[in-house]
């Protein structure tokens, strides 16, 4: 269970480290919220597949 993970923070338009804001499960597996200290900005993983960053 990692606590903080790098990420593109499309909001400081950079990499930063994105801390665990919460965390449940689900049956499509772990349902994680992910926090940018700096600007708030927040997204969401389910599993290893699921990324709300993610485009279409």
């Amino acid at each position: 269970m990692s606590l903080e993970r790098d990420h593109d923070c499309p909001t400081c338009d950079e990499d930063r480290t994105f801390y665990r804001a919460a965390s449940t499960t689900i049956r499509l597996g772990e349902k994680v919220k992910w926090r940018c200290p700096e600007c708030g900005y927040s997204f969401v993983t389910i599993g290893d597949d699921i990324d709300s960053t993610a485009t279409a």
